[in-house]
């Protein structure tokens, strides 16, 4: 069954975003936190106080309402072919996004669910630039890419986290997620037992420990 959602313009800009401070960033590096389908831009942030000192955040909403409320990244097919043209043209609106509203800082982008798939399309096209990376209970387009050499020599750090009970993402598409962040990233990749769709305590404590790791808030 698939979700219907209006058909994808060549870009699908962001419609909203919060942050902690109505000025925008204040220059310190940024936590861009991408929320999963059919929730919004305030789901995200209640994980920035388990995250450490000496970060920034921005969190966006996605560019397509959907009749039950919340937004989405690309319309979610189960077991069909992801929607390039939603993808691209709401990765265009993201990454405009960006470059509005920051101004060099380093930027770390968070993605939940299909906001996971957003940051590997982020890391995936080299328009913006990106710091590192994390993805929990995310995927990847599989779909071999010219740029993935690219990606594959900056060998950038990305963390992948994912439960081993989660009802929503299919197994072979966590799989096939590892082997591509194996592959082409530095990647910090940490699978819990019993986890659901969600992220749990621990993953936080993990995550925090890789951005801890960048060495690039100073805190």
């Amino acid at each position: 069954m698939t979700q219907e959602i209006s058909p994808a313009p060549s870009s699908a800009p962001i419609p909203a975003a919060v942050g902690p401070r109505e000025s925008g960033p204040d220059g310190r590096p940024l936590l861009l936190f991408i929320h999963g389908f059919g929730s919004h831009e305030r789901d995200l942030p209640g994980l920035a106080p388990h995250l450490g000192d000496g970060w920034d955040w921005l969190s966006v909403r996605a560019p397509y309402a959907l009749p039950t409320g919340g937004a989405a990244w690309f319309p979610l097919s189960e077991g069909g072919p992801i929607d390039r043209g939603a993808i691209d043209a709401a990765l265009a609106g993201l990454e405009g996004f960006i470059e509005s509203q920051t101004s060099g800082q380093p930027i770390v982008p968070i993605g939940f669910s299909q906001g996971g798939l957003m940051t590997t399309e982020l890391l995936r096209s080299g328009r913006v630039e990106i710091a590192a990376a994390a993805i929990l209970s995310g995927f990847v387009d599989p779909t071999p890419r010219e740029s993935d050499a690219r990606l594959l020599e900056e060998h950038k750090r990305v963390f992948f986290g994912r439960g081993t009970a989660d009802p929503i993402i299919q197994e072979h598409r966590f799989a096939a997620t590892e082997e591509w962040v194996t592959e082409f990233t530095d990647a910090t990749v940490k699978v819990y037992p019993g986890l659901a769709h969600a992220v749990s305590q621990e993953e936080l404590q993990d995550l925090r420990v890789f951005l801890d790791g960048l060495g690039i808030t100073g805190a």
